[in-house]
């Protein structure tokens, strides 16, 4: 086990606390079982680390599942070894990549009651559906992409406030005006939406791309493998099936020509996109009156996020698509979508938006209460008219 602590000390030493993800604050230290689910490439580990540098270096320890150390040894066992020692917080990633992880989470909770447990896993992981059920012991946490507000702390050093989505509808103008004071929105916003939702550019955008295909794989060859068992086959399916969605997005999912495309019948086909979704590559999104279930298909399908759509589509990607593609991953982590009649999406089954370039009007969605236009290329609204960059605010 020594080495596992000099692995975990060097590791905790040298990450940076100079860049801390919106979840950082959020998370309740207080839970003695906590889960962290995200897409690969999101930042999960680097948040772990971060997490553990705020804990005494005796008392803390940090550990990867994919780990050589766990060929002969098991994470219980290590528990027990570090509870003994005087460990209080054991920070575990990628808890997927070990076999038994929820019967010795379990464990490990019920017997080590003085012992604080965070753990991340892949967003395709169901942690409540493993051998054993966690529902009741893990509070769980969900990383998303790097906002607009986050992307330009990030990258550019400009450190600006959240705003709640019910703020910024009521209080649109004064909100940007107090923005506007401190950067200029347009100037950043095109270059976030081809390269600033990964943690991981470096200035060179194909090099930035050709690591975001590469997560894209990795998610389906190594992520969904572990999760799911998926075999080659159905694994080569899968991609050739992002690929179709990524032609075409916004996608209305035709079941039965998709099928004859890839050679997949139904039932496999939707559990094959709700795994995808799950992977956060593509968002489904149903109609507002029907209700989601296993067997039912997406009734509108985008990328998960504008850089996914400019990596796997290359730069000719429709300018209305990337618009509802950016308003909706920034949204959905707090807020649930649907599908209206009239508009393009409805918000927790309140709010109506209808999203667009600067000449949009709300001619579609006129006399609905509720209602709003979301404009691209603007500084300030007027009204029911709503700046589309001012949405990435919203974490």
């Amino acid at each position: 086990m020594e080495h596992l602590f000099q692995k975990s000390t060097r590791k905790i030493k040298n990450v940076s606390l100079t860049f801390k993800r919106y979840l950082y604050d959020d998370i309740n230290p207080s839970n003695r079982l906590i889960a962290i689910k995200g897409a690969r490439g999101t930042g999960k580990t680097t948040l772990l680390l971060q997490l553990a540098k705020t804990c005494k270096s005796d008392e803390v320890l940090y550990v990867a599942l994919d780990d050589l150390f766990f060929s002969d040894n098991t994470l219980y066992s290590l528990a027990e070894q570090f509870v003994k020692i005087g460990g209080k917080f054991i920070l575990i990633d990628e808890v997927h990549k070990y076999p038994n992880w929820s019967r010795e989470l379990k464990l490990i909770y019920d017997d080590f009651q003085n012992l604080k447990v965070i753990f991340t896993s892949s967003s395709i992981l169901d942690i409540n559906k493993g051998e054993s059920d966690l529902s009741r012991r893990a509070v769980t946490y969900h990383l998303a992409e790097l906002s607009f507000r986050e992307y330009l702390l990030l990258y550019e050093k400009i450190d600006l406030p959240v705003f709640k989505l019910e703020e910024i509808l009521e209080n649109h103008q004064s909100i940007s005006l107090q923005l506007l004071e401190q950067f200029t929105p347009l100037k950043y916003f095109s270059n976030y939406l081809k390269v600033g939702n990964y943690p991981y550019f470096e200035n060179n955008k194909e090099e930035y791309y050709q690591k975001l295909r590469n997560t894209v794989n990795l998610i389906l060859e190594v992520d969904l493998q572990t999760t799911e068992n998926i075999d080659f086959q159905t694994l080569a399916k899968l991609k050739r099936l992002l690929f179709v969605i990524s032609s075409n997005v916004p996608f209305i999912p035709n079941i039965q020509k998709i099928s004859d495309t890839i050679q997949m019948n139904r039932n496999a086909l939707v559990r094959s996109l709700q795994l995808i979704d799950r992977a956060a590559l593509i968002r489904m999104v149903y109609k507002q009156t029907r209700s989601i279930s296993l067997l039912n298909k997406p009734d509108k399908i985008w990328m998960h996020n504008t850089n996914l759509m400019f990596a796997i589509s290359g730069e000719q990607v429709d300018i209305g698509t990337i618009r509802e593609t950016f308003f909706m991953q920034n949204i959905a982590l707090k807020h649930e979508l649907s599908l209206p009649e009239k508009g393009d999406v409805w918000v927790d089954n309140k709010y109506l938006f209808e999203i667009g370039g600067k000449s949009k009007t709300k001619k579609q969605i006129a006399h609905i209460e509720n209602a709003f236009v979301v404009k691209d290329d603007i500084e300030i609204g007027f009204r029911n008219s709503i700046p589309l960059w001012l949405f990435g605010f919203l974490y």
